[in-house]
């Protein structure tokens, strides 16, 4: 039973609709359809899930058409395609003057009686899914065992071990053929007397066997009575000597942080004496401006992807392919599958070549089929350009996030609020979640924003002491004397082996000024007649929090990440990503989302909210890893780290990528 039935056009005009259980109104879920699919260009499949209901479409690229079925997704209604096949074939024809007179304009004016047509359509796909015979499972007399004879049986299983014997003897043979080769030329090369030749000849094949034996025997015994014979100077030299670098510190006290008087504790790191210029890169820079993604892109590179079809069809026949070639030009007649196919299975290649994943490519490649499928060319377009083109469209939209997040807006918004603006980072193994910390920290310290890491990171060997001497770089680059005696950046910690939502917990309290009671410290204070406790008393803009890497298949680790999530309830949940990926980022987004989800004790669970994609300079122009991750989740890639200073960081550039991925 049908839910649904809607055609409308790409601007948005309803022109038929048919309800078909009475029930909320087909809005909601075509809407959602329109938000998610087609404006996101992901029409690689023509189905799309919406709460309880399952809606199927088609799309008319030449009269810019829609059609929408929707039924509850526990039906299994197999006559739904051919329905809407039929539908859209009976629809175009009948009002298909109507179109090419009116255009779209036209198109308000006019009224659509199809509801007859649709009803016998209807009936005829329900009557052809029950026509169909059910599958009747066969014979014995039908199978091919039925047609095997005994006699056929007996002589297969019997030639078997003949067979099987026959190549044993062959390798017998060879085996004892090569040792006698062998054999004999050792004899050769050994004797000295030529009278050894001749008596050799007269010996038959096993005593010549035995012989060569006996012979090995002696040699092997031998060679292991010479290696057995320097062991005593071996034994001479006992330990290994340890290795001293040339840079290196002999005193092993200065490299034990173990005691630091900063462990455990949240007071702020010394300041750290270094070079600024190692840490910040560019010195010319704008201070606290997050610049975007550059990129050069080689116009004539790009064109030999467009020219290569083009040449190939030239190259083939004089007039013919002279005339192929002016009648693609001309803008006569409309799209076909047969026309795309080679240059979307070249498209295809080249996007897999880039680092996108390779099912990702796919259905980027079929969204672009069924968006173009049926469309006229315009005049003066070769197919290759005019797909080029859409693919170029598709991938700066997929780019382009839905919503739009604004870091710098939302800690403003909550400093009205009196509250911390907390952000979580999550993400593999390896993949730069720690200095990718530090980066945004140094970005929000140089727009006037005072930070708190919170070291929740605590498995990893060094987690915390690379979080705490970031922080002392950190205090250098900004002393307090710079912000009005105001530490800027401070880590809470609590060593390793503790519960990492509880250390989140303790530091987003911490952060809003009332971690261990902060208001009765205050209070108390205030009536024995003390001076209050500055550190208490003092709120951070920020919290960021690091966690450990976990792998996307560890769901203890999951479940702790989850955990950790749900109870602190962050303001924005960063997943961090290598470029270096290709199918891999689809399987951990989809994985860290799953667990997010699955593990999460809420009705509404809180999945990642961004992305944050490291490494973006080793990677040249493969940037395929960036669509991958924004196609498979819908969100946007909020940062992206360029390099190891602290200024190494920008903002996404769609166009840039684009363009880095389009490159020959």
């Amino acid at each position: 039973m049908l839910d649904f039935f809607t055609i409308f056009s790409k601007g948005g005009l309803v022109l038929w609709c048919f309800q078909g259980v009475r029930g909320p109104a087909a809005t909601a879920p075509v809407n959602a359809l329109i938000r998610s699919v087609l404006l996101q260009e992901r029409g690689g499949s023509n189905s799309f899930t919406h709460e309880a209901l399952t809606l199927k479409y088609k799309l008319d690229n030449q009269f810019e058409l829609v059609f929408v079925v929707g039924f509850q997704k526990i039906l299994t209604l197999t006559y739904v395609d051919k329905l809407i096949d039929d539908v859209h074939k009976e629809f175009r024809d009948k009002y298909r003057n109507e179109f090419q007179q009116k255009g779209t304009l036209g198109l308000l004016n006019s009224t659509f009686d199809f509801k007859d047509d649709f009803m016998r359509l209807l009936r005829e796909a329900e009557e052809s899914s029950k026509a169909r015979a059910p599958t009747v499972m066969k014979t014995f007399e039908q199978s091919q065992k039925s047609q095997k004879t005994v006699k056929c049986m007996i002589e297969t299983r019997g030639e078997k071990p003949k067979e099987k014997v026959k190549t044993k003897k062959n390798k017998g043979s060879k085996k004892e053929g090569t040792e006698a080769v062998v054999a004999a030329g050792k004899a050769s090369a050994g004797d000295k007397q030529p009278s050894a030749a001749g008596e050799k000849e007269e010996l038959t094949k096993d005593e010549i066997l035995q012989k060569n034996r006996e012979e090995f025997f002696k040699r092997h015994m031998k060679a292991g009575e010479k290696s057995r014979s320097p062991k005593p100077e071996a034994q001479k030299e006992k330990g290994k000597k340890p290795r001293v670098w040339d840079l290196g510190n002999s005193n092993a006290k200065v490299l034990d942080y173990s005691n630091s008087a900063t462990n455990g504790s949240v007071e702020a790191s010394p300041v750290e004496e270094f070079d600024p210029d190692i840490a910040l890169g560019d010195r010319n820079r704008e201070p606290g401006r997050l610049y975007d993604l550059e990129y050069d892109s080689d116009d004539e590179a790009e064109e030999e992807v467009i020219q290569s079809p083009l040449k190939s069809s030239v190259k083939k026949g004089g007039l013919g392919g002279m005339f192929g070639m002016l009648k693609g030009l001309v803008g006569s007649k409309s799209l076909t599958r047969e026309d795309m196919d080679p240059i979307l299975e070249k498209m295809k290649d080249h996007l897999i070549a880039k680092n996108v994943a390779a099912e990702i490519a796919v259905q980027l490649c079929e969204s672009v089929a069924k968006k173009l499928e049926g469309k006229v060319m315009g005049t003066f377009t070769t197919v290759t350009s005019t797909v080029k083109q859409a693919l170029q469209e598709a991938l700066v939209q997929i780019l382009q996030p839905q919503r739009r997040v604004d870091v710098l807006r939302d800690v403003m918004d909550a400093q009205r609020h009196h509250r911390p603006y907390v952000v979580t980072f999550c993400g593999v193994n390896g993949v730069g979640k720690s200095t990718n910390l530090a980066k945004i920290s140094f970005w929000l310290i140089e727009n006037g924003f005072s930070v708190l890491i919170a070291a929740c990171d605590t498995f990893r060997a060094g987690a915390v002491e690379q979080l705490r001497t970031h922080t002392r770089r950190l205090n250098a680059l900004h002393p307090p004397e710079s912000h009005g005696g105001r530490t800027m950046v401070q880590l809470y910690e609590k060593g390793y082996g503790k519960d990492a939502a509880g250390i989140a917990m303790e530091a987003i309290s911490y952060g809003r000024g009332k971690a261990g009671g902060g208001r009765c410290c205050a209070r108390v204070a205030s009536c024995l007649m003390l001076p209050p406790c500055p550190a208490r008393n003092q709120g951070f803009d920020v919290v960021l929090v690091d966690t450990a890497g976990r792998m996307q298949d560890n769901a203890p680790l999951m479940t702790a990440l989850a955990k950790l999530i749900a109870v602190n309830a962050p303001d924005l949940v960063l997943f961090v990503g290598e470029a270096l990926v290709g199918n891999e980022a689809v399987d951990q987004l989809v994985k860290f989302n799953k667990a997010l989800a699955d593990h999460s004790m809420a009705q509404t669970p809180r999945l990642i909210d961004g992305i944050i994609l490291t490494k973006f300079d080793t990677i040249d122009d493969k940037v395929g890893a960036a669509i991958s991750m924004t196609y498979i989740t819908s969100k946007p890639i909020v940062f992206v780290g360029t390099g190891q200073t602290y200024c190494d960081l920008r903002s996404l550039n769609a166009k840039a990528v684009v363009a880095a991925l389009m490159k020959a």
